[in-house]
C-alpha cells in the first residue's frame, strides 16, 4: 500500500500548525450570510474566523475567512457523501497533540485561545473538518495516484551520484563515553594501527570501553552522505575518521567492498517526493470539482 508524506504533510499543517479553529455552538440570533450544500455559514462564524486569523497572522480578512468556512463545510458534505465520521474521541486527541506540541496543557491552550476570542469547540470544528478531509484523501485521491515502475527508475538512476555505487560489509568501532577530546584521540591511536577487520577486535582490547559492531552489509545509498563520500575513497581495509556520536566516538571499517547499483532506497525517496506532488496536484483538483459542484447561496 503506497504512503504519501503529503497526507501527513497536510494532516500535519491543518492540526498540528494552525491553532486554530471554524465555528463553536452559534447563538440563536446570528444571521447565516451563506449556505453550503443546506449547510449555513453565519457573521458569527466568520467573526470567529477573523479572531483566529488575528491569531495567526493571516492578513486575508473577512472574505477569506468566509471562503475557507466554506471549503470546511465542502469537505464535511464529502465526507458524510462517502461515509466517513469523525469520532470525538479522534477530535479530542488532536485537540491534545497540538497542546503537547505546544508544550502546554490542554487547559492552558484553551485559556490561550479564549484569550483570543475563540471558544474550543471552534478549534474542535476545525480539527473535525481537518481529519475528515485526510481521510477523504486516503479513501478517494491517493488511489488515483499513480507512479510507474520506469519514471521510478529513471528519476532514481538520475539521482545516483559516483559515490553511492557502493555496496559494503562495515564494522562500527566505538570509544564509549563522554570526554570526545579525550576518546578522540584513542579514536585515532586505533585507527592509526588498524590493519583490517580481522583484528579489529584483538585491537579493541587495548583500550578502555571500545566496542566493535558488526553492521552487516550497507549500500552507500543508506549512509549519511558525508559518510558514503568519505568511503567511496577508501579500500577495503579503510576505516573512517572518528565522528562523535550519542554513545561516544565512533568509525566505521571496510571489510568487503564491491561496486553496485541499488536504487532500492533511492526509490524509497523519489516515491514519497513524486508521490507527493501528484497527491497534492490530485487532491487540489478533487477539491475544486467538489467546489464547482456545491450547491453555495450567498445571502
Amino acid at each position: 500500500m503506497m504512503t504519501f508524506a503529503f497526507v501527513r504533510r497536510t494532516t500535519g499543517a491543518m492540526i498540528l500548525g494552525l491553532v486554530l479553529a471554524t465555528a463553536s455552538a452559534l447563538p440563536s440570533f446570528a444571521a447565516t450570510i451563506v449556505t453550503v450544500n443546506g449547510t449555513p455559514i453565519s457573521d458569527v462564524q466568520v467573526d470567529q474566523r477573523l479572531r483566529l486569523f488575528n491569531m495567526e497572522g493571516n492578513k486575508t480578512g473577512r472574505k477569506g475567512a468566509t471562503d475557507q468556512l466554506i471549503t470546511e463545510a465542502i469537505q464535511m458534505t464529502e465526507a458524510k457523501r462517502l461515509g466517513i465520521n469523525v469520532s470525538n474521541a479522534q477530535v479530542d486527541e488532536a485537540l491534545l497533540q497540538i497542546a503537547r506540541n505546544l508544550k502546554v496543557s490542554q487547559d492552558r491552550l484553551i485559556e490561550m485561545l479564549g484569550q483570543g476570542g475563540v471558544s474550543s469547540d471552534t478549534l474542535k470544528d476545525r480539527l473535525r473538518a481537518a481529519i475528515a478531509w485526510n481521510a477523504i484523501a486516503e479513501a478517494a485521491v491517493v488511489p488515483n495516484v499513480q507512479i510507474s515502475d520506469l519514471e521510478l527508475d529513471q528519476q532514481a538512476a538520475a539521482r545516483l551520484a559516483d559515490y553511492q555505487g557502493f555496496d559494503y560489509i562495515l564494522k562500527e568501532i566505538v570509544f564509549v563515553g563522554a570526554g570526545a577530546s579525550g576518546r578522540t584521540a584513542q579514536a585515532n591511536q586505533y585507527r592509526s594501527n588498524f590493519t583490517g577487520c580481522d583484528g579489529a577486535v584483538q585491537l579493541s582490547l587495548s583500550y578502555t570501553d571500545a566496542a566493535v559492531v558488526d553492521i552487516g552489509r550497507r549500500h552507500a545509498t543508506q549512509l549519511p552522505e558525508a559518510m558514503a563520500k568519505e568511503l567511496a575513497g577508501m579500500n577495503v581495509g579503510g576505516i573512517t575518521k572518528p565522528r562523535v556520536v550519542e554513545a561516544g566516538v565512533s568509525m566505521l571499517a571496510i571489510c568487503e567492498k564491491t561496486q553496485a547499483q541499488d536504487l532500492t532506497f533511492m526509490k524509497d525517496e523519489v516515491r514519497a517526493e513524486v508521490g507527493s506532488g501528484n497527491m497534492e496536484k490530485e487532491a487540489a483538483a478533487y477539491l475544486e470539482n467538489l467546489r464547482k459542484n456545491a450547491k453555495i447561496i450567498y445571502n
